[in-house]
């Protein structure tokens, strides 16, 4: 037997209702922000996150799925969203067409991760982009988008956790503060810790390795490092957030796990995913434009949801969706009376009643059987007489009453049932 390929998932017809419900709400509260959906191709050119997302990150040295095309050209599939984004914004010339873009994006990507829950090897994820300002207010706006998705979703037990990095600037001023503490304690360190000391020492804030926990919880903060400009940024973003009731906590050793990040960055934390509790979050990447070789800076904050993770809260919160169900089935009793079967068939679905119909010629017993197993509403049969006399019998599969009606009060009589529940 061939099975999927590990940390891979088939996605059921019965786990599909609560894919629809998420779905929907995020297209809701995206429009309701008034943000634009962006589509975009499942594969880049490798420098597309090489060049961007940093060269020492694990996500570009161990997690990227690349290949080299019949062409010869280095090819990855999409690990994260934010550097497509730019890409099709710089190769399209959306900012020429306006200065502020609101973008939005849903769909798979790719990581090789070691599986576990809430974490495959292609999994999905919603994200929003807001890109040409560089106001406290766009920082506020897109975790506003956030919450309201939350709301929306009836997830009402997370964290919202926030941090900055400052600006360019501050962050070099604080690195090598950093690096300089750290340097007494290495020896102590973890070995990934010990590889980051000399590549990327800001992602030793954020090892989750107890060896690690104790010396960062130590380390000077970045907060105590600031220019004027990025602490006041920060501060009003704060503000902002406290003003529309948002309650957030800080945390002076988050992030992220991307290099691009500047200024406000911030996570989503749920206590229904365990250890691997986070299931979002984002940030300012002001410089991620250059990076492209795009001739000037232009400000930008986002963030995305991994929407297998926000399933799993959902679940765990106690979250039950009736899969979809067909309102009719139509029976016979007789294999040659299917012309007028798939006749009616049609009839119904022209008048948006949903209908299946006998397709194995079994007998009338199997027949209601399976039309029970389908959770219909309604049976219709076409027996000897309903076949010779142009009528039907329809049967409710709730109560188990028969009527004999011509097609027109059927389609009447079970459009005035669907109107009522």
């Amino acid at each position: 037997m061939i099975s999927s390929i590990r940390g891979t998932k088939d996605i059921l017809p019965e786990e599909i209702p609560v894919w629809h419900f998420v779905e929907k709400k995020l297209h809701e509260v995206s429009n309701l922000f008034g943000f634009s959906e962006i589509r975009l191709p499942i594969f880049e050119k490798t420098e597309v996150f090489s060049r961007t997302i940093g060269a020492d990150t694990d996500l570009v040295n161990k997690e990227m799925y690349t290949f080299f095309d019949k062409g010869g050209d280095s090819i990855t599939l999409r690990p994260e969203m934010t550097a497509s984004v730019v890409r099709a914004v710089i190769q399209n010339n959306l900012l020429q067409q306006s200065s502020i873009l609101r973008i939005w994006y849903l769909g798979p990507l790719f990581r090789y991760e070691r599986p576990q829950k809430g974490r495959l090897r292609q999994f999905h994820q919603y994200g929003a982009e807001l890109i040409g300002t560089n106001e406290p207010e766009a920082d506020a706006e897109i975790i506003l988008l956030a919450k309201e998705i939350f709301d929306k979703l009836g997830i009402n037990d997370y964290n919202i956790i926030i941090n900055t990095l400052g600006n360019t600037f501050s962050r070099m001023r604080y690195k090598e503060i950093l690096v300089e503490y750290l340097r007494n304690h290495i020896a102590k360190l973890s070995p990934e810790s010990q590889v980051r000391f000399g590549k990327n020492p800001l992602r030793i804030l954020d090892s989750k390795d107890p060896r690690d926990l104790e010396i960062v919880s130590e380390c000077p903060r970045i907060l105590n490092y600031l220019d004027k400009p990025s602490l006041e940024h920060y501060e009003k973003t704060k503000k902002i957030l406290e003003k529309n009731g948002i309650t957030f906590i800080e945390n002076p050793f988050l992030v992220r796990g991307l290099d691009y990040y500047s200024h406000t960055v911030f996570e989503f934390q749920s206590p229904y995913l365990g250890a691997q509790n986070s299931f979002g979050g984002g940030g300012r990447y002001n410089e991620l434009f250059e990076q492209f070789n795009y001739p000037k800076q232009v400000p930008a904050i986002g963030f995305a949801l991994g929407i297998e993770r926000i399933i799993i809260i959902l679940e765990e919160q106690g979250l039950k969706l009736d899969n979809y169900y067909p309102t009719a089935y139509v029976a016979t009793t007789k294999p040659e009376y299917l012309d007028m079967v798939v006749e009616i068939t049609q009839l119904l679905r022209k008048n948006n009643i949903s209908a299946i119909y006998e397709l194995q010629k079994r007998s009338l017993k199997a027949q209601l059987k399976e039309a029970n197993r389908q959770k219909v509403l309604f049976t219709i049969i076409i027996g000897d007489e309903e076949y010779q006399n142009g009528f039907v019998t329809l049967k409710n599969m709730k109560d188990g009453t028969q009527r004999t009606l011509t097609l027109n009060d059927t389609l009447t009589y079970i459009q005035n049932y669907q109107g009522q529940i």
